[in-house]
């Protein structure tokens, strides 16, 4: 346990130990530990959030220490003041921060200035906290992730970015649907199709969501309108509406197949009430695996090498 590398900007940061932080997740979940006692978490959030922060500040009370909320208006990094003033003086005020903001730039910027380390919460180009709950999830629900498929249907988003970084290290294929001019990162794309290879999985992008779904054993959306980009809603909801996830396209994944969504969630927007409402779907695990798999990446960071 433990890293040399203790910032998570990414989630290729926690790479290889991607199996480790599952599994200290579920032996770990619910327990209460002292394992960051004395110790502070910064939770530093230029977007509003709900699951993000109670997660980790639930996370941090159950390893026995503190977190501290800094909203928008409070910090407003790289307006008020720059960020490298703000990463040294948080730095020598608490021992960890969760940055939750738009600009990946920033999130690197606020890591290569930071004595202490730094958990990427959300940008607009990786979400790992997330990716690592969903793996989580899927392992929960499927046993384990051997000859098994996720199919990603929507915006290729933060979210989708981060699990194609992802699934290649616990030996998940990926499947991607988007709408042309929609889809994932080329750079990120490249970069995961290349530890693909290496270990021995498969990305494919199609902008046919029958195609991307068919034989899944997961099926996974997210909003068609991230924040950020709400002067595209219009344009959005147009070109997105034939990746609606309903009934008729989980039909096209395996019987027992699961939906995931990160949430919040848009009924009749990029799923039906029927799909995320009904027996396949497991997002609320899913969001409570937020909590258990951010625990277990604080203890891990922090943990003796």
């Amino acid at each position: 346990m433990g890293w040399t590398m203790k910032h998570v900007v990414s989630v290729v940061d926690v790479g290889e130990d991607i199996a480790g932080v599952l599994e200290t997740a579920q032996r770990e979940r619910g327990r209460r530990l002292d394992t960051m006692s004395g110790r502070t978490l910064a939770l530093l959030f230029e977007k509003p959030s709900l699951r993000t922060r109670v997660s980790f500040e639930i996370a941090m009370r159950q390893l026995g220490g503190d977190s501290l909320y800094l909203s928008p208006a409070e910090v407003q990094m790289g307006v008020r003041e720059p960020i490298v003033d703000v990463a040294k003086v948080l730095s020598r005020y608490v021992d960890l921060i969760a940055y939750r903001g738009f600009s990946h730039a920033a999130t690197v910027e606020l890591a290569k200035r930071s004595s202490i380390p730094v958990i990427n919460a959300l940008d607009d180009t990786e979400h790992p906290c997330q990716a690592l709950a969903d793996l989580m999830t899927i392992r929960e629900s499927k046993g384990s992730f051997d000859g098994r498929k996720l199919a990603f249907v929507g915006d290729g988003n933060n979210v989708c970015n981060s699990l194609m970084l992802a699934c290649p290290f616990v030996g998940l294929d990926l499947a991607v649907a988007t709408p042309s001019f929609y889809g994932p990162r080329a750079a990120i794309l490249d970069r995961a199709r290349a530890i693909a290879r290496d270990h021995g999985t498969t990305i494919d992008i199609t902008t046919n969501p029958d195609d991307a779904v068919a034989g899944a054993d997961a099926v996974y959306t997210d909003t068609w309108v991230s924040m950020g980009n709400e002067e595209e809603k219009a344009a959005r909801l147009r070109a997105f509406r034939p990746y609606q996830v309903d009934d008729r396209l989980m039909d096209r994944a395996k019987r027992d197949a699961i939906f995931l969504h990160c949430l919040p969630a848009h009924r009749e927007e990029e799923v039906t009430a029927e799909v995320i409402d009904g027996p396949r779907s497991i997002v609320y695990a899913q969001s409570e695996n937020r909590l258990h798999v951010q625990k277990a990446l604080i203890m891990r960071i922090f943990a003796e090498d």
